[in-house]
């Protein structure tokens, strides 16, 4: 069996900004781009699912007329090589919501829920990736069957383009980012 009966062959080169931007919406769903790989992401669990919605409706509420928020759509964090993560939410500039795909500039907050395949991803990869893009903030939240989920908040330091733990929340979060949230995970 050869890698092309397992894999198409654009999944074994680097893929550039401009082949990436001619694929339809169902080509890009559920891969990432990194350094110009495509990355295929596993489905995501049902709880998963919903607590990234469940926080993109309380971040979009609270983001009044100035931020939106929504889950899964594209993020180009840098042209070349080509990087574009897909987050479990981004809340980004309401005046933004046509520009495709959206721009570090426009991104205040991204939140990646953690699962089983994505801890070292979630907690070191995007979390460096995210700061040198110059993403004010970032969240991860970590999940466990039963248990309430617990986020860990992140400011940038943008002189040094690198995050700073700020806060640490289980069960309700009371977060400023620079408007005030309020959500409570332990209704979940």
């Amino acid at each position: 069996m050869t890698a092309e009966m397992i894999a198409p062959e654009w999944m074994h080169r680097q893929i550039t900004s401009e082949e990436y931007d001619s694929w339809t919406e169902e080509q890009c769903a559920g891969v990432e781009i990194v350094d110009g790989m495509v990355v295929v992401s596993p489905s995501a669990s049902i709880l998963h699912k919903r607590l990234a919605r469940y926080l993109a409706n309380a971040l979009d509420q609270a983001g009044g007329e100035d931020w939106n928020a929504d889950t899964d759509f594209d993020v180009r964090l840098q042209d070349v090589p080509l990087n574009n993560r897909r987050p479990d939410v981004v809340v980004y500039r309401r005046d933004a919501v046509h520009e495709t795909p959206a721009r570090p500039s426009n991104v205040l907050l991204l939140v990646e829920v953690v699962s089983p395949g994505s801890e070292t991803t979630d907690r070191v990869v995007k979390f460096d990736q995210y700061a040198k893009a110059g993403i004010p903030f970032y969240w991860r939240v970590e999940q466990a069957p039963g248990r309430v989920p617990v986020v860990h908040t992140y400011v940038l330091d943008a002189a040094g383009r690198s995050y700073r733990a700020d806060e640490l929340f289980t069960g309700l979060v009371k977060a400023v980012v620079p408007y005030p949230v309020e959500v409570d995970l332990t209704e979940l």
